[in-house]
């Protein structure tokens, strides 16, 4: 049975942790936010725990709940005893900066109680003192941006795991004359190829056939581009890992989104995926009806 991950993220108001939080549930985490931690036992008892599907699970837990000191330590030796290892991240970041953070956000603090803002920031600060010294990392976030916290929280999850990466790619396939693909974030024409369309032993295939993708993978231009272009690919993606990006959309188009996307879009999917990135394909335009303009 896999034994899931639990990850507890804590730390002082406005240092981060809903980006962390984030950035768990990119990596397929259970997330909860805001939860009483004498609730947590018994969460953990649920069937969900068995679920393989999940990578583990991250709570975000913090001065928001009224008990939260009282019941922090006492919660954290139960699930010890019951054979969980909760591994604690505190988050953390200079006075100047959370007040700029929270002057941006006009959120009320959470110990807040008449205090002024920096009184309030000063008081969470002491009170979480011995939470801070027995957490399993410290992370202060004060120049850090949404992406490099994300990426920092990554590097702590791949840690003394398999996983190689958490970012999706899918290959898209699309026909311009449908428009370009809203999510994409690299989109490349192949309308310089040759095209099936106006061959008639071809015209009615599409690009999944034998057929038409031996006439697209015969020109010199289809292998030159491929090499170039899954260079330049090679070359963005651990870049874009480093970025904490989620999702990586490479689309595809022809004309009609129907021949030598489809074609080229898979050698892309396959190469991708013979170099070791899990990566998904849509041929969104393949099965419409293609008209002769």
């Amino acid at each position: 049975m896999k034994l899931h991950r639990v990850f507890i993220i804590t730390g002082l108001s406005g240092s981060g942790k809903s980006t962390a939080m984030a950035a768990f549930e990119d990596a397929g985490f259970y997330c909860v936010d805001n939860m009483p931690m004498e609730l947590l036992p018994k969460f953990l008892d649920l069937p969900m725990k068995n679920d393989q599907a999940i990578e583990g699970f991250a709570f975000v837990m913090d001065m928001r709940a009224k008990d939260f000191l009282l019941t922090y330590s006492s919660t954290i030796d139960s699930l010890r005893e019951n054979g969980l290892k909760p591994e604690v991240i505190f988050l953390e970041a200079d006075e100047d900066t959370l007040l700029k953070r929270y002057s941006e956000t006009r959120r009320h603090h959470p110990v807040s109680h008449e205090k002024s803002l920096l009184e309030s920031i000063k008081s969470e600060k002491q009170k979480m003192l011995s939470i801070r010294r027995n957490s399993n990392k410290i992370i202060n976030t004060t120049n850090y941006n949404v992406h490099q916290l994300k990426s920092k929280i990554l590097d702590i999850i791949r840690k003394g795991t398999k996983i190689s990466s958490l970012m999706k790619i899918n290959v898209l396939s699309f026909g311009f004359k449908y428009g370009i693909p809203h999510d994409a974030d690299l989109v490349v024409d192949m309308r310089f190829l040759l095209n099936p369309f106006f061959v008639p032993e071809l015209k009615n295939h599409d690009g999944e056939s034998s057929d038409v993708k031996k006439f697209i993978m015969a020109t010199k231009e289809t292998g030159i581009f491929l090499e170039k272009y899954l260079s330049l690919i090679d070359f963005l993606i651990p870049l874009y890992k480093k970025e904490g990006k989620a999702y990586l959309t490479l689309a595809v188009g022809c004309t009609g989104g129907r021949h030598r996307s489809v074609v080229i879009a898979r050698e892309i999917f396959e190469r991708l995926n013979q170099k070791g990135y899990k990566s998904g394909i849509i041929h969104r335009d393949l099965d419409r009806d293609i008209k002769e303009i």
